[in-house]
């Protein structure tokens, strides 16, 4: 009697059933009258949607003329490790699984051979039983999905300490990753191997690159005093004040709700930040007047956010505050490449000029680690401005002239 093997894998964000039997006439038939059955030329193989019904639907086109290997299928399902079904012993231990039948959202249109199939769904599970930020949780299987994709039908699960070496010199050497990329992709890896798969910690073998050094863009007070005259919008003007009084990121400016303003104590809570931190920053009284004017003027009173949209009522997109500055910043006529983040960065820089302890800024603007916040040492020009360049001595003792 005839195998037909069955695995999954992930095809157009959908988690699907593969088929692979021998090219015989009789079971070619058979699979060929399942209903939705599709031909998947990278995957080499027919498949359906994983579903229970589906596997079922298959299991009985071949009855009596092959026996099915689900072995690879288990296996997959048994590394999601979500919520199983109660047991039930008059199914097949596959059936047993808890099925998933809606498509995968956070994979790309990409095609992981099937030995490689339980690896991303075992990592994203992962990452949101350790409670990671979903924009984590997509740069990590994002990082993972490159590594998959080259290794097509090599398993993921048997690489060593020095396949991953010479994988990371590609990357750098053929790939032209830079060092923020390299760093993202190791730890995505380590995640899995480590914290995934539970290996022994073999990732302090492998060097990480040296990370480049970008120091902040800022704006000078001018510059700043252009862009918000730039602004004739209110609500807008009132975003990017924001912004820039208490350093914040564009997306906390987004998620600010009226209850985190208090007036009484001069504070604002940002809450949920990253790094799941709550903190709070300084109520500018200046800002504190703008809000009460912005809140009492505008048409559209915001409910709940600070900043609301007026077409949902949920809060500001982000990617809309960042096109604000970007048309605040070109109708001020400003050259410098920056984007609304050097609101933040500006804010930080002029703390420090202004005599303000490294330490309360760090704390200011939410950094895990103060040599984060120490990165604005080499932009304030506080401790620059009394040190002067050897050419004008040069120039002042008269022994050159131009």
């Amino acid at each position: 009697m005839q195998t037909v093997t069955l695995k999954a894998f992930v095809l157009h964000n959908r988690e699907c059933i593969g088929i692979y039997f021998p090219g015989t006439k009789e079971l070619n038939t058979a699979i060929r009258k399942l209903p939705g059955i599709k031909w998947s030329q990278t995957n080499k193989c027919w498949w359906l949607p994983l579903s229970r019904d589906n596997y079922n639907t298959v299991a009985a086109a071949v009855k009596g003329i092959a026996t099915i290997n689900k072995i690879q299928l288990h296996d997959y399902l048994s590394n999601k490790k979500n919520t199983s079904a109660p047991a039930n012993k008059s199914l097949p231990a596959v059936v047993a699984t808890q099925w998933v039948s809606k498509p995968v959202s956070i994979y790309k249109s990409i095609s992981i051979h099937p030995v490689n199939a339980h690896v991303l769904p075992a990592l994203q599970q992962h990452l949101k039983l350790k409670a990671y930020s979903p924009s984590t949780i997509r740069t990590y299987v994002n990082e993972l999905t490159q590594l998959l994709t080259l290794l097509n039908a090599i398993p993921a699960d048997d690489l060593t300490a020095n396949h991953l070496k010479r994988y990371l010199v590609y990357c750098y050497e053929k790939m032209g990753l830079k060092e923020n990329t390299l760093h993202s992709r190791i730890n995505a890896m380590k995640f899995y191997y480590e914290q995934v798969l539970g290996r022994e910690k073999f990732f302090w073998e492998i060097p990480r690159p040296k990370k480049q050094l970008i120091l902040p863009k800022v704006l000078g007070e001018d510059e700043l005093a252009k862009l918000f005259n730039a602004l004739d919008n209110l609500k807008h003007k009132a975003m990017l004040f924001t912004a820039y009084s208490g350093g914040l990121r564009v997306s906390e400016v987004a998620a600010l709700k009226i209850k985190n303003i208090d007036s009484d104590r001069m504070q604002i809570l940002i809450e949920n930040a990253k790094g799941k931190k709550d903190r709070y920053v300084n109520l500018s009284p200046v800002l504190l007047d703008i809000l009460r004017v912005y809140i009492k003027k505008y048409k559209h009173k915001p409910k709940e956010f600070l900043f609301e949209s007026e077409h949902t009522g949920t809060s500001y997109p982000t990617r809309t505050i960042q096109k604000i500055f970007q048309t605040a910043k070109d109708a001020a006529g400003i050259k410098k490449q920056v984007g609304v983040h050097s609101l933040r960065h500006s804010f930080a820089t002029h703390l420090l000029e202004n005599g303000t302890d490294i330490r309360y800024i760090k704390d200011l603007l939410g950094h895990f680690n103060i040599k984060t916040t120490e990165r604005y040492l080499h932009v304030s020009k506080k401790a620059l401005v009394n040190i002067n360049s050897p050419l004008d001595d040069l120039w002042r003792t008269g022994k050159i002239d131009w």
